[in-house]
């Protein structure tokens, strides 16, 4: 009898290679119920394995990686402006008012220091290459022009971005600082030396009208020159007598108070009387214009005299001061402002048809082309007013007369200034 074999038992399936074993089957579970049992708020918690190391079990579990920040990172350039930002938006703003105030200043004071500045500049120049040679005075002249206005491009290039940097500090420093230099500035030109500079300039500018001018005003200086010490204390005392009347009357009239002394001392020497010819009183008037003499009529008549009957003969030195002053203010106007043909009209007064008929005959136009006519008549009279005049304005603003001669005195006294001398 046949031995009956066992039925072949039936293929098994393949083997899931992504399923576990059996023997993993436990601990697979015991991980998935410790993972629901951690919170979610922890995520980067892992669950210890009971296997030995070494031996991985099931599939490996992935990590989220860390989330990136969302902050961009700036440049370096853009913290800078940042940074710019913060510092221009630090503390209040100011008003548009105050900005337009110092933008004002600013270019007020910078405009007065540019044009000390180029005074100064041409003027020393017209003064060290004074000349008429071509290599050594008219081109070195031209390059200090030329050189000034590079200068002056330059300069205003840096002070727009110095200005950029203070405005950044403060919007009223760009300011202050053209105020420090204005300051610099005003002290500079009150020095003799940038005078000297300036008559320079002056020369450079009025052509032959100004070295007309400065022969003049010599001739001034050299008239005070000669005033000796004595006589110049013991005029300066009688002219305080008379000061307040004087000041008045100029004042009505429209002239230097310094001036109608100086008339007052050659007419008189403050001693008032009555002469040979006529005259009387401070001034000396022999014949009054008509319109000067309504002038004062309506002055006297406005204000309020204690001594009627003195002012009525013209004994007042009040009114004597007011005739002399309407006289030479009348005469001055009649030479179309010329000072000093408006003294020489006054002293020599209607007489020979005055001044201007004289003027005429000869040609002259000036007080200049004048003087060599008036062999027979007083030339020198406005230079001997001038000197009186500038002897009175020196002692006021200096506490005494100064003499010419001694050290600095000279640059001193011109800088001071001829009174009445410079109007036109």
């Amino acid at each position: 009898m046949k031995n009956k074999q066992p039925p072949a038992a039936a293929p098994s399936a393949p083997a899931d290679p992504e399923k576990p074993p059996a023997a993993e089957a436990k601990p697979r579970a015991k991980r998935q119920r410790q993972k629901q049992a951690v919170p979610e708020a922890a995520p980067e918690q892992t669950v210890p394995s009971d296997k030995p190391p070494g031996k991985p079990s099931g599939k490996p579990r992935r990590t989220a990686p860390p989330e990136k920040s969302r902050t961009k990172k700036s440049s370096p350039a853009k913290k800078a402006a940042g940074k710019k930002k913060g510092r221009k938006n630090n503390g209040p703003h100011p008003s548009r008012h105050f900005v337009l105030a110092a933008l004002v200043v600013e270019i007020t004071a910078l405009l007065f220091v540019g044009l000390a500045a180029t005074v100064a500049a041409l003027g020393y120049a017209a003064m060290r290459f004074s000349g008429l040679s071509l290599a050594t005075n008219l081109l070195p002249f031209a390059v200090v022009i030329l050189a000034l206005i590079v200068a002056c491009a330059l300069l205003l290039t840096l002070w727009f971005f110095l200005r950029r940097w203070l405005l950044r500090r403060h919007p009223s420093l760009a300011a202050i600082i053209a105020l420090l230099l204005l300051a610099a500035c005003g002290w500079a030109v009150r020095e003799p030396r940038f005078f000297a500079i300036y008559d320079q300039f002056r020369i450079m500018v009025g052509g032959k009208e100004e070295v007309a001018r400065r022969q003049l005003a010599h001739q001034v200086y050299a008239a005070y020159r000669r005033i000796t010490p004595a006589d110049a204390q013991a005029m300066l005392a009688r002219e305080k007598l008379y000061h307040d009347e004087i000041a008045a009357a100029a004042t009505a009239c429209g002239l230097d108070i310094d001036l109608l002394s100086g008339v007052a001392a050659v007419e008189s020497s403050f001693l008032p009387r009555a002469s040979a010819d006529g005259g009387d009183g401070l001034f000396q008037i022999t014949s009054v214009p008509k319109a000067a003499t309504a002038v004062v009529d309506r002055l006297m008549a406005a204000a309020s005299t204690a001594a009627a009957s003195g002012e009525e003969n013209g004994s007042s030195q009040q009114r004597n001061a007011l005739l002399g002053a309407a006289t030479l203010a009348h005469y001055i106007r009649a030479m179309d402002n010329d000072v000093f043909l408006g003294l020489l009209a006054y002293n020599i007064g209607p007489k020979n048809g005055g001044l201007r008929s004289i003027m005429e005959q000869y040609g002259a136009r000036d007080f200049v082309t004048i003087q060599p006519y008036l062999q027979y008549l007083p030339r020198d009279y406005p230079i001997k007013v001038f000197a009186w005049a500038l002897l009175f304005r020196v002692a006021r603003e200096t506490g005494g007369p100064l003499p010419y001669q001694d050290g600095t005195n000279a640059a001193r006294i011109q800088s001071i200034g001829i009174p009445g001398f410079d109007r036109r």
